[in-house]
């Protein structure tokens, strides 16, 4: 039986687990960092192996010998918002982290806990000053500090930085969590100016993040697997995963663990193939476990949604804005290729599930006809029959989920249209195919394809207040089309115009372009 295994839950172990060396990327600059006293921060989306990557750099310095490395988070510290409560909670898991890592002892032995806008300075302070050996400090989990303890914290390694030339202090410090430090500012408020003008945010030398894997990274961390247990992972497989996943160190680990353990049982003669890869993301979606769960919590921050939103219906958002670059932080969009769009594949499927939940649960307990036997004609589906029964439905309940948007599901009333449309698809479909997602910001569209034993069923949504004019929407549709290879796609042209009559808004056309037929849906 193999010793270790593919790890979905906390930091890995080389002696327990599959993993790639966490301080591969970087080199020397930790090194250069922390022999020039700098203090940096290191910024990752969630479960992307930066409390992995912070436990081995601990242990590598204290290895060297050359300082002390302390590891330390202060998620204890996030429920305490006042810095009377914060900060000796701080100072203490400071403490508790040297007892425990066996650090010397004598961490704030005098601490003054009546001086909350110095204790944290003059406990380290007092600390430095006994060692034999600089101190470097690792915090994890510092951007989950807010308000009057996040600035006071701050300040505090602020003042002992500027100070360090005649008074003892902290040698090198990270600054380590899911967001940017100039994000810090928006976690208090908006107004810097509250702030004042001895920023504490003026310290930090280098901002750095972790990278995903690469499709190779992938293949060498599944080969740790394939050498233990003689279990390969088909290279159709590695190249589908990676194409999924983008690399996504979490994902990746779980596709992997659920083929090998759910689906193969353990059985290590069985090969990894790209179907099983398949039935493993279709089983981690359905499941919906707490990576997915944190991840997509943030879908009802007003400062994503002004992001997702647009991304949804294809529209242009600013990118300099610090709500573009907290939902890039988070790990929810990435930049490619000129595009913005969901960092990977499964994550543009769990946005869209998540958003859609309660209006898939409504629409299968008062529309429990619709289904997909009712559409499959010659083991194909009939979409023209489909979308006419949405044309109907959505003229019975668009106020309805307009309102439910709006009022009671994040807000996102302004792609209702396009997230009932797709809550309707995906409740059809589950009964056995499964739809494509294609979102990006900009594009003034959101393409989606259906798919059914092999069949493909390319389908563009539109607002007609945003079609400048058709011959332009069926070049964008005719070229998605010649990339499915399809024939035949419908376009589903969403009128918001209250003052226009159903009848007017409904309608099924037919229009050949480019050698293909597009169906012209109105709704």
């Amino acid at each position: 039986m193999p010793q270790k295994y593919f790890n979905i839950a906390g930091p890995c172990s080389p002696a327990k687990h599959y993993t790639l060396d966490p301080l591969r990327n970087f080199s020397n600059e930790f090194a250069d960092l922390i022999d020039s006293e700098q203090y940096f921060v290191i910024h990752a989306a969630r479960q992307s192996g930066k409390t992995t990557l912070l436990k081995e750099l601990t242990r590598k310095i204290n290895i060297e010998q050359q300082y002390y490395a302390l590891y330390c988070s202060l998620e204890v510290a996030q429920s305490f918002t006042d810095p009377e409560k914060g900060i000796p909670q701080i100072v203490q898991k400071i403490e508790s982290c040297i007892r425990k890592q066996g650090l010397p002892s004598g961490f704030a032995k005098d601490a003054n806990y009546s001086n909350i806008s110095n204790v944290l300075n003059d406990c380290l302070s007092d600390y430095c000053r006994e060692l034999d050996k600089p101190l470097v400090v690792l915090f994890d989990e510092a951007d989950c500090l807010s308000n009057g303890t996040l600035i006071t914290f701050l300040r505090q390694l602020r003042n002992g930085y500027i100070d360090r030339p005649e008074v003892p202090f902290v040698h090198s410090i990270a600054l380590v969590g899911m967001r940017n430090i100039r994000d810090y500012k928006a976690s208090i408020r908006p107004d810097s100016a509250t702030l004042g003008s001895a920023s504490p945010f003026n310290i930090i030398k280098e901002s750095m993040t972790l990278k995903n894997f690469t499709r190779d990274e992938v293949a060498e961390l599944y080969s740790q697997h394939t050498k233990e247990t003689e279990q390969i992972f088909e290279l159709t497989a590695i190249d589908y995963i990676y194409e999924q996943t983008q690399g996504q160190p979490w994902l990746v680990n779980a596709i992997a663990c659920e083929c090998v353990e759910k689906i193969c049982q353990k059985k290590y003669s069985i090969p990894i193939t790209q179907e099983m890869a398949k039935t493993a993301i279709s089983n981690i979606i359905i499941a919906r476990g707490t990576h997915f769960d944190s991840l997509m919590e943030r879908l009802k921050e007003e400062r994503v949604r002004k992001v997702i939103q647009p991304l949804i219906l294809g529209e242009e958002t600013d990118r300099t804005t610090d709500n573009y670059l907290y939902a890039k932080d988070l790990g929810l969009i990435r930049d490619f290729n000129g595009k913005v769009e969901p960092s990977n594949p499964i994550y543009a499927e769990i946005i869209i599930r998540t958003i859609t939940q309660t209006a898939q649960e409504a629409i299968k307990n008062s529309k429990p006809e619709f289904n997909l036997p009712k559409y499959i004609v010659d083991k194909k589906i009939d979409m023209n029959t489909l979308l006419k029964d949405f044309q109907i439905f959505w003229r019975e309940n668009s106020e309805i989920w307009k309102e439910l948007y709006d009022e009671g599901f994040y807000e996102y009333n302004e792609a209702a249209p396009h997230l009932v449309m797709q809550a309707f698809l995906q409740r059809i479909i589950n009964g056995g195919g499964h739809i494509i997602r294609e979102m990006a910001l900009g594009t003034k569209r959101a393409d989606l394809c259906v798919v059914y034993e092999g069949q493909k069923y390319p389908i563009e949504l539109k607002i007609k207040s945003n079609i400048k004019n058709y011959p332009t929407v069926f070049e964008q549709l005719s070229g998605y089309m010649d990339k499915l290879g399809s024939s035949e796609g419908w376009l589903v042209v969403f009128d918001r115009d209250t003052e226009k009559n159903w009848e007017d808004k409904l309608y099924m056309d037919e229009k050949e372009y480019n050698g293909k037929l597009i169906h012209v849906v109105g709704a």
